[in-house]
């Protein structure tokens, strides 16, 4: 007698899991932008709730930039050290303006997130090397979120945003490439996307 009500009540957790994940999709549209590999975007449906959902998004995509500048200024490299305090400077004026979105346009004030960034580790021969990596493909996954949300919305502050974050991320791979060809003899053979 007691495996079956074991197992009845395993089946009712897995039951309730499902449900209210279910319920939390349906109430909510912008819950699954919390349920994603951030590494992997998908703003989803061109419904009522995109530009919010792109909002979180660039808010995260902002903060990563940060969180791995703040791990580059272990950086013995002028450039890597100058990049770095750059993305600390100006990147806290484009999350403020995107709160303020969030706020104006849905009565949003929920903080969101800092985005999971790879961890460089301790400073040695390759750390440019290794941040060099990560903020390349952190572009990339911007550009392709901007070009993802300007098929979606028509929201024109946020098509100009889209255009002027793709325009800077763009110009940013070109030099990244530049400087890890330089610095570390590395082409790249995919193209920016």
């Amino acid at each position: 007698m007691q495996k079956i009500t074991l197992s009845l009540a395993v089946s009712l957790m897995i039951v309730s899991a499902v449900a209210g994940i279910g319920v939390g999709y349906w109430l909510t549209p912008q819950y699954s932008l919390s349920m994603y590999d951030k590494n992997v975007m998908d703003l989803g449906q061109p419904d009522k709730w995109i530009d919010l959902r792109y909002i979180d998004a660039m808010i995260a995509h902002h903060r990563g930039a940060m969180l791995l500048a703040e791990q580059a200024r272990q950086s013995r490299n002028t450039e890597i050290e100058g990049l770095a305090a750059s993305i600390l400077k100006d990147e806290p004026p484009n999350i403020d303006e995107l709160y303020r979105w969030k706020k104006e346009w849905y009565g949003d004030t929920r903080s969101v997130r800092d985005p999971l960034v790879p961890r460089l580790g301790a400073y040695d021969r390759t750390f440019d090397l290794r941040f060099l990596n990560a903020l390349i493909a952190h572009h990339r996954n911007g550009i392709l979120m901007t070009r993802e949300i300007r098929l979606k919305s028509s929201r024109p502050e946020v098509l100009d945003n889209a255009d002027k974050v793709e325009q800077f991320l763009s110009g940013g791979v070109a030099m990244l490439r530049d400087w890890r060809k330089t610095w570390y003899n590395i082409s790249d053979p995919q193209p920016v996307p």
